[in-house]
This record gives structure tokens, C-alpha cells and sequence, in this order.
């Protein structure tokens, strides 16, 4: 489910009521209001999922953000719509800093309001490649340490029921290097990955009643992932 038809009226009426205001208060400072993570990919869970949106003006000077302030923490607390603000000329320029949130807002992104950047905004792959790696190879090496301090430990499910959630997104964002479309779901990413690289993730599923297992199985997954994102570079 994509383009936010997974959001509830209620969600949906904040969400409505917020664009309206934000159009009002900021008028040509404006450039655009655009929608995504989960609610703009598929994913999104009501009361477990926040409403991403990244608000683009042509200046950020203080009375602009002042003007705004109430109806963002309004949005915030009562819908969890969560707004980064940011200006139009810096894009360009931070693309290599932020190459998977900006190439997920380009791919999927809903403009609300305004006309997008992202929509002309090219993410180079290699930024992309290099910022998976990064997230995977934390993810790996953090992993060992929850077997040194809590395997063994009542503890030791939870741990890596954790570190499944923080693979989510560099997998998702590899399947999409991969040209693979995936519901924006763990259980559908891990899926995915799943089949990708030929391993049975089943076992991820049953983190609390086998953590042992699951710490292997989420440890195979990662190094085949990792070789693919090596495979991706030396082919580069």
C-alpha cells in the first residue's frame, strides 16, 4: 500500500489541516511540502508509524520558523507528523551526506505542496552503495557485542529482536539498488532479502522463543548482503 491510503481519516485530517496551514503561514516562502517513509512507500501502522515530512522553504530566517512552530508541534503530538525543514539551496549540495533519505523522498515521495526538488535530484549510486555499508557493517560489528555481554541472558532475544529493526532500512535501501520493490514492512524487507540471497529467514520470526538461531540467521543475512554491496563496488 503506497501514497498514503494507509492513513486513517483522522491521521489524514491533521495531515490535511497542517498543509492547509503551512501553505497560509509560509505563502511564496514555500517551495515544497513532501511526504515520505512509510506512509509515502507502504508500511505505515497506525499508532506505531510516524507521518515523515520534509518541508522545503527559499529562507529560514526566524520569524518564518516562528510563524510555524505551533502548527508543527500540534501535527507532532497529536497525528505523530514529524517535519525536517529544509532550504531549497542546500539540497544539492547535501545529497552526499544524506544519499538514502534523499534518494527514498526522490523515489517515493509525495508532494503535498509546491513542486519538489527531489523530482530533479540525482543521488549517486556510490553514495548510496557507501552509506548501506556503513549502516551494515555497524549493524555486524554491534551484533558481537550483544553475544559477549547477554547470550545466555533472559535479555538476549529482545537484543537482537532490535538489531533486526536496525537492518530494515539499509536492506530496504540495497533492494532498491537491486531494483527490487519492497513494502516498507520488516517482515516483507526481510522477506526480500531473504529470497535475494538464497536464506531462510524464518528464523528471524521466532527471535523470542530461539534467539540463538535467529542471531545466526540475522548474521548470515547481513554478510550476504555486505558481499553484494562489495560485488556492487568492485563493479563500480
Amino acid at each position: 500500500m503506497t501514497r498514503l491510503e494507509a492513513l486513517t481519516p483522522a491521521v489524514m485530517a491533521r495531515l490535511d489541516e497542517l498543509v492547509a496551514t503551512l501553505v497560509e503561514r509560509c505563502g511564496a516562502n514555500l517551495v515544497a511540502l513532501v511526504c515520505h517513509g512509510s506512509a509515502a512507500r507502504g508500511g505505515w501502522r497506525d499508532g506505531a508509524s510516524d507521518v515523515d515530512l520534509v518541508l522545503v522553504l527559499a529562507d529560514d530566517a526566524e520569524p518564518a520558523l516562528e510563524a510555524i512552530g505551533p502548527a508543527l508541534e500540534l501535527a507532532r503530538f497529536s497525528a505523530r507528523i514529524e517535519t525536517m525543514i529544509l532550504v531549497a539551496h542546500e539540497i544539492a549540495r547535501s545529497a552526499d551526506c544524506f544519499p538514502l533519505l534523499y534518494a527514498d523522498i526522490a523515489r517515493v515521495g509525495v508532494t503535498l505542496a509546491g513542486a519538489s526538488p527531489f523530482d530533479r535530484l540525482v543521488v549517486p549510486e556510490h553514495h548510496q552503495r557507501l552509506r548501506i555499508e556503513q549502516e551494515l557493517r555497524e549493524l555486524r560489528i554491534r551484533m558481537r557485542r550483544v553475544v559477549t555481554d547477554m547470550a545466555g541472558h533472559a535479555s538476549f532475544g529482545g537484543a537482537i529482536e532490535r538489531k533486526i529493526k536496525q537492518a530494515r532500512a539499509p536492506l530496504w535501501a540495497l533492494l532498491a539498488l537491486r531494483g527490487e520493490t519492497v513494502e516498507d514492512s520488516v517482515e516483507a524487507i526481510l522477506r526480500a532479502a531473504g529470497k535475494a540471497y538464497g536464506i531462510d529467514v524464518a528464523p528471524l520470526g521466532r527471535v523470542r522463543d530461539d534467539a540463538k538461531h535467529a542471531f545466526q540467521t540475522l548474521a548470515r543475512l547481513l554478510d550476504a548482503a555486505l558481499a553484494d554491496v562489495d560485488r556492487r563496488e568492485d563493479r563500480a
